[in-house]
């Protein structure tokens, strides 16, 4: 659920993208693969009417909690407030682990404040929520390669809620186990799932009060207090890949080109030219593809690395360097990598 690396800034948070504590992934819950029928119950809403109820839940709820995130043997936590009006959303998230950090968004507009330094870096989003284009994509193909399956209902943080699988229909994405509050809608609890089910990421409410006292006036005033803080406001400038010079071969099947971007530095060139970030998504699943000019010092042998469901894969192209990153498997990225090529 937040692209794991951004443009606009090094903070750019992780987007909650998976689900549960600790000690329930570690050997409680059965894997993918062992719960289909019998006993997985039929489905009473499409993948697209069960995206839209848990979409929509945050929108229209004002609510406090502790969200407890692990990949792999990392484990953090953090506080979160969110409180929309119906016309807007503000949030506030306040981590509990590792360096103290208070990130502040109201609507698209993002204010990361890092106490220890005594900065805060300013960022505009165009996507917000659970899963970053749901929905958005163009012609909403998501059936078209996940299906859905309800499979009971469970406890998360005091709240009986659904539990409904998000299942892959081919190896190029991972499937997601979601609890969903039973009278809102609301995502309580989520993993991300591996070829054989495994749990790769997990992200839960350990503590979560409905309908609370969230006040947007208090969010606002904070979002605003920068007194004391060095602000960096970071500039993006939209593009296109063939303005930049780049196109894919071969498209990634169920991926759909959603933006592209540059860091606007004016009229840099050779090894301070603009990286450009190119940005697809299968509606659930994003895939970031970072291009920049090789650099020897910096850059050195091509690999795949992984952290949690976030993997990643280098490749040198010519004069250029290739970072793809993504929450999906690496045959995936290397798809991308492979057919990522100059136009001119």
């Amino acid at each position: 659920m937040i692209l794991a690396s951004s443009l606009c800034s090094p903070l750019g948070l992780r987007r909650w993208s998976a689900a549960a504590l600790v000690a329930l992934a570690s050997g409680f819950l059965a894997p993918l693969q062992a719960q289909t029928a019998p006993q997985a119950a039929t489905a009473t809403r499409s993948v697209n009417e069960w995206l839209t109820r848990m979409h929509e839940a945050s929108r229209q709820r004002a609510y406090m909690g502790t969200l407890v995130v692990s990949a792999g043997s990392v484990m953090s936590a953090s506080r979160i407030w969110h409180v929309c009006d119906g016309a807007q959303q503000m949030e506030r998230v306040e981590t509990l682990t590792g360096a103290p950090r208070t990130t502040i968004r109201r609507n698209n507009e993002v204010i990361t404040f890092i106490p220890e330094s005594r900065t805060a870096w300013v960022e505009k989003r165009e996507s917000l929520g659970l899963f970053p284009e749901l929905l958005r994509t163009p012609s909403n193909a998501i059936p078209d390669h996940y299906g859905v399956r309800e499979t009971g209902v469970e406890r998360v943080a005091g709240h009986l809620a659904d539990v409904v699988e998000i299942v892959p229909k081919d190896p190029l994405r991972f499937g997601y186990r979601i609890w969903s509050e039973k009278k809102t809608g609301l995502v309580v609890r989520l993993q991300t799932l591996g070829e054989q089910g495994n749990v790769l990421e997990q992200v839960a409410f350990s503590e979560l009060q409905l309908d609370a006292p969230v006040r947007m006036d208090k969010l606002n005033r904070l979002m605003n207090n920068t007194r004391g803080y060095e602000v960096h406001t970071p500039v993006l400038k939209k593009t296109t890949p063939e303005a930049e010079g780049w196109r894919l071969r071969e498209s990634v099947p169920g991926f759909l080109s959603m933006s592209c971007y540059i860091r606007d530095g004016g009229e840099a060139t050779g090894a301070d030219a603009a990286p450009m970030q190119w940005v697809f998504s299968d509606g659930l699943a994003s895939v970031s593809l970072f291009v920049e000019v090789f650099d020897a010092q910096r850059h050195g042998q091509e690999k795949s690395s992984v952290s949690g469901a976030t993997h990643s894969v280098t490749r040198r192209i010519g004069d250029h360097w290739l970072t793809a990153l993504g929450e999906v498997p690496p045959a995936t990225l290397r798809l991308f990598a492979q057919s990522l090529e100059r136009a001119r």
